[in-house]
């Protein structure tokens, strides 16, 4: 998977410990190497994991090598962005969007 500067990446193996047990609410982008928009969101995800990183956690999982925190949340197009928050998703979102969007519609659960 390409990985975004500053972005870490989660599984099917952590994804409980690291998103669901997170103390900080968590961005997680459902994401695939063979996913161009995918690639186009690492910069914008590398900027807010900068900007915000004391307010949100910002993770990757890569859908093809953790397939079952993927059909658990029902996961069918990519990039799909989730927040999760105490453990449960609060938000849903998908396909690629500039960062001045994403920080929008994060407003709310930050």
């Amino acid at each position: 998977m390409i990985r975004a500067s500053g972005v870490d990446e989660v599984t099917d193996a952590d994804f409980g410990d690291r998103v669901l047990g997170s103390d900080l609410p968590v961005l997680v982008e459902f994401t695939a190497d063979w996913c161009p928009p995918c690639r186009q969101m690492g910069p914008v995800l590398s900027a807010l994991a900068a900007e915000e990183g004391d307010r949100l956690r910002v993770v990757q999982l890569d859908v093809d090598t953790s397939p079952e925190t993927t059909n658990a949340y029902k996961v069918l197009s990519m990039p799909t962005f989730m927040v999760f928050r105490d453990g449960q998703p609060v938000r849903s979102m998908v396909g690629a969007r500039p960062k001045r969007r994403l920080l929008e519609e994060l407003s709310d659960v930050l």
